[in-house]
């Protein structure tokens, strides 16, 4: 990761670009400290250009607000690509560092006591928290989705029927027994009963998901619906896992660690307050 720091008259951008991890901690670390002894103890990190950030970063930012704070200061975030934005919300840190869609604004916000707007995303990249889901017997789709609803990737055989048809929905829950997720249906028309029915209670699917704190890629497993809610906008399922790795699993255990010790250091920041 990159640093670039932009000093202005009463306080400082820095612009962060490439992936904040663990390694790059103490680089942010340092600039804020090299900063606070010049006397600039207003700061924004624009993270238009981070596209990746794990739990040690986060925890960076939020040590990074309690130390700028305790000498009067603050800090603010401007900008974060869509990556960001998604672990920042749902780690809920945007409770204790306003998060701001222009430099500008966050730079206001030090002298103002209001509250902060959520930042606009600028790229559609795919969210960290997506669930791609694909049926384990693919001719079931075939009950409920037309032709040209499905993406075919191989030439249809009269052995292999051509489905390749995935969903994408919305993780709202994870650990190392299973998962929930919500589904609007898509581009594919279904109405929430539809929905329902095809993803109903027994049946079995392929999921795909990130965990953005830890890594890039997806990880795989298989799941068998136990759960299926309709609702006015789609569907909320819950699903077990019934065949997953033990290097994921160990991982989704990891990346609940993270999350919970996130949530407990918001909670004192937010305590303190």
């Amino acid at each position: 990761m990159h640093i670039s720091v932009e000093p202005r008259e009463d306080h400082a951008i820095l612009h962060l670009r490439g992936e904040f991890d663990t390694y790059y901690v103490p680089l942010l670390q340092k600039e804020i400290d090299d900063l606070a002894k010049a006397g600039i103890v207003r700061v924004v990190l624009n993270l238009r250009l981070v596209k990746f950030i794990n739990s040690t970063a986060l925890g960076a930012i939020i040590k990074a607000s309690k130390s700028l704070g305790a000498k009067n200061g603050k800090l603010a975030l401007s900008r974060p690509s869509a990556f960001c934005r998604d672990i920042i919300e749902k780690v809920g840190l945007d409770r204790v560092v306003g998060v701001f869609d222009t430099d500008e604004a966050a730079v206001e916000s030090f002298d103002k006591s209001r509250a902060a707007p959520k930042a606009a995303v600028e790229d559609q990249a795919e969210e960290s928290s997506s669930v791609l889901f694909t049926p384990l017997d693919e001719s079931r789709i075939q009950h409920f989705l037309t032709q040209s609803q499905l993406i075919v990737k191989t030439p249809m055989t009269k052995d292999k029927p051509a489905s390749a048809w995935s969903g994408a929905g919305r993780m709202s829950a994870l650990d190392e027994h299973g998962m929930r997720f919500t589904w609007n249906g898509g581009h594919t028309g279904l109405s929430p009963f539809a929905m329902a029915q095809m993803l109903s209670i027994g049946t079995e699917w392929k999921v795909k998901f990130r965990l953005p704190l830890l890594q890039r890629g997806y990880c795989e497993a298989v799941a068998v619906v136990g759960e299926v809610e309709e609702r006015p906008e789609g569907v909320k399922v819950g699903a077990s896992f019934r065949a997953i790795d033990d290097t994921t699993r160990k991982a989704i255990q990891q990346y609940a660690k993270d999350l919970a010790f996130l949530k407990d250091e918001l909670r004192r920041a937010t305590d303190k307050k």
